[in-house]
């Protein structure tokens, strides 16, 4: 079975030709939506919103989405989908031969990490993606202990504040055996930290140890919070006479709501720190939350609103 194209701008539901802040929009909209806490069918809404973040995951980022799009332009033309250079397309969806430099090297299949086959192939594992150039990590092999393994696993804001266990599979080279293994996602866990599960990476030669298998973390992009480091930042709209006269906001974090008071006067970008909001620290502490003022300017206006805007105009010296 060979590697199936994802259409990422038909997941969030854009055009190709979309903004960089229409696709934001679309992949928060849809986030909120299918986001499995607030879902009624948690099952179904956990895989789509595993699908909207891989879409997000590339379309989100400049360098990526330009290869995406390199990628996708003839992928249904004649001939049909054509994977990069070391896809080995007999062997499934999930499978890339990586090799060690001497023509070595195993296919590993892997499932419950959060990611499409697509995804890895081209935008995972242990470098950054490029066309044959994404493969799993690839430390150097002795002639006695097994190669590690590297691949990547997505991991929900929520997982990374509470801890969890997460079921993945793996399956070798060609055989049909299927390894089953509790992940367990440490409480705190963040961007880029590697969770290893010791002796299951390619075996030892000449009854060497085998390697390791290391699951590198890729945090889910969340429709509240973008991360910067152990703290979280919520980006809140403001109509301008709010921002002028002050007041209470209800924010939204990862254990429910907050209130917090603004004063008069907040001006955009200006950010207001909630202490202790954020994830935890591997100290056992909490970053913190820090809530962004954007002042939102409405576009249209009424004939009494613009009378009201005429007269605030006045008063400030403006003709």
């Amino acid at each position: 079975m060979a590697v199936q194209f994802r259409d990422y701008y038909e997941t969030l539901g854009v055009s190709k030709t979309a903004s960089d802040d229409e696709i934001k929009k679309a992949f928060r909209k849809l986030a909120r939506q299918h986001h499995p806490d607030v879902a009624k069918d948690k099952k179904a809404a956990e895989e789509k919103f595993k699908q909207i973040n891989e879409a997000y995951e590339v379309l989100g980022d400049p360098e990526k989405r330009k290869k995406y799009d390199e990628l996708g332009a003839n992928w249904n033309q004649p001939g049909g989908f054509q994977p990069p250079p070391g896809w080995d397309a007999q062997q499934g969806g999930g499978f890339r031969r990586y090799s060690t430099g001497d023509g070595g090297g195993i296919d590993f299949e892997f499932g419950g990490t959060g990611f499409s086959d697509f995804f890895e192939a081209f935008f995972g594992g242990g470098r950054q993606a490029g066309f044959g150039g994404s493969q799993f990590g690839q430390r150097q092999r002795s002639a006695e202990r097994g190669s590690d393994v590297e691949a990547d696993i997505m991991v929900t804001l929520e997982e990374a504040f509470h801890g969890s266990k997460r079921p993945i599979s793996l399956r070798r080279g060609n055989s049909t055996k299927v390894e089953s293994y509790q992940v367990k996602i440490p409480k705190g866990v963040h961007e880029g930290q590697r969770i290893r599960l010791a002796g299951q990476g390619e075996a030892g030669a000449g009854g060497g140890k085998s390697g390791d298998l290391f699951l590198r973390v890729r945090l889910a992009r969340h429709p509240d919070f973008t991360v910067e480091g152990n703290d979280l930042i919520h980006d809140v709209k403001l109509p301008p006479w709010q921002a002028a006269l002050g007041g209470e906001l209800r924010v939204p974090t990862l254990e429910g709501h907050a209130r917090l008071k603004i004063p008069a006067g907040t001006q955009g970008g200006q950010r207001f720190r909630l202490r202790g909001h954020g994830l935890p620290t591997s100290g056992g502490a909490r970053g913190d939350l820090f809530v962004e003022a954007q002042i939102q300017i409405p576009k249209k206006l009424s004939e009494r609103e613009r009378e009201i805007w005429g007269e605030l105009a006045k008063l400030h010296g403006s003709d």
